[in-house]
Formats: structure tokens, sequence, C-alpha cells
């Protein structure tokens, strides 16, 4: 059995960042799985849904709100290392070799606090991090596919309850900043959803309260 965590969502204005763990035996896993980016998303639903209905795999989960990202006492690393060590608690089995996508740019650093963060849940486990570990992992691809998926719902939910096109969170498409804009022109303020500390937001906010709405 081998261990892939993985995220989705750091760079978004928009909704949660979410990590994903997949613990599986590598032949179980689909043959075409790989980065969440080079998989089309009706496949990626697919692979997903296959993961987790998979009795002889295990999926865990981890989910930061924009409530914690925006919280100034802490950093997006910092949170990486959290969700992904959430992730990983969840499925991880004592002595499992963890494979991780590396969240900072001291690749072996980051390693350490998500093994140190898994710890402290009771589980000791070895933990190996790369940059694009998930494109040279499958298990690795796997998470990548899961967190993807479940950040992308979770965006979906986000547009059924303000009942509008949002995009896909990121600052830079133009259906996201469309959304936001219009959003802050009808209520003075920034939407259920958004990153306040990005700097995407305080632009739309800032902008608003020159123009008093009215060339905004």
């Amino acid at each position: 059995m081998v261990v892939g965590v993985d995220e989705a969502g750091k760079g978004p204005v928009l909704g949660p960042m979410v990590a994903a763990a997949v613990r599986a035996d590598p032949d179980a896993l689909p043959a075409d799985v790989d980065d969440s980016k080079r998989v089309a998303p009706a496949r990626r639903e697919e692979m997903a849904t296959r993961l987790r209905g998979d009795p002889e795999i295990r999926v865990g989960v981890g989910v930061v709100g924009v409530g914690r990202i925006d919280d100034p006492a802490t950093d997006m690393n910092s949170l990486t290392v959290a969700a992904q060590a959430e992730a990983a608690a969840a499925v991880a089995d004592a002595g499992d070799r963890l494979t991780v996508d590396a969240g900072d740019v001291d690749a072996a650093r980051f390693g350490r606090r998500v093994r140190e963060a898994v710890a402290d849940t009771g589980t000791e486990v070895t933990v190996t991090a790369e940059h694009r570990a998930d494109e040279s992992y499958p298990v690795v691809g796997a998470a990548s596919v899961v967190a993807k998926v479940e950040r992308d719902a979770r965006v979906a939910s986000l547009a059924d309850r303000h009942d509008a096109d949002v995009g896909s969170g990121y600052p830079s498409d133009p259906t996201t900043r469309a959304f936001l804009r219009e959003y802050v022109r009808a209520h003075g303020d920034l939407p259920d959803g958004a990153r306040r500390s990005w700097s995407t937001c305080d632009d739309l906010l800032a902008a608003a309260e020159q123009s008093a709405l009215g060339d905004f």
C-alpha cells in the first residue's frame, strides 16, 4: 500500500483550499491517473468517484476555509501543512510511507512538518516531499484529482448560494473577477466565500469606496 497527498486551491480568491490523501495498492489505481491539471474535468469526476467507491482504497480530505486563510496569524505554507496532515491522518496507518506534493520551496522542510503534524494525531509515518510529485507518482496524482474535484464541488456550491456563475475562483479568471465586481457593486461588500486578505479583494473594495459606487 502507498499513500499520496496533495492539495488544490492555494491561490484562488474564492473558496477553500482542499487537501486529499489516497492510500491504495498501486495496481488498484486508474491507469490514466495523473496530475489533476492534466486530466479532463469529466474524467476527473469519474476517477474521483471510482477512488472513493473502491473498498480497498482509503480517501481522506482536509479543508481549510476562508476564515482560516484570512487569519493574519497564519500563512499559506502552514495551512497547507495542516490540510495535508489532516487528510493523511484520516487514511494512514502507523509505519506508512507518505509521498506528498511539497507546498514549500524547501521540500524537505515541508515533509518534516507534515510528518510532525501527522504524528501529533497519534500516527507515526515516514514522509517524502517532492515538488510536482503529482506528476511523478500515480498515488499523488490520485490525491490531486480527489482534491480538485472536492474543491470544484465546493465552488459550485458557492455559485448555487449566490445564484451566479462565479467561475473557477482564481483571480486570473475574468468570470470570477466579474462576479466579485458585480457583487461589491450591488452589496458594498464581498460575498461569502471570498478571501478578504487577497489583493484582488482589497482592490475591489478600494475601487468601490473611491468611486462611491458611481463609476465602479
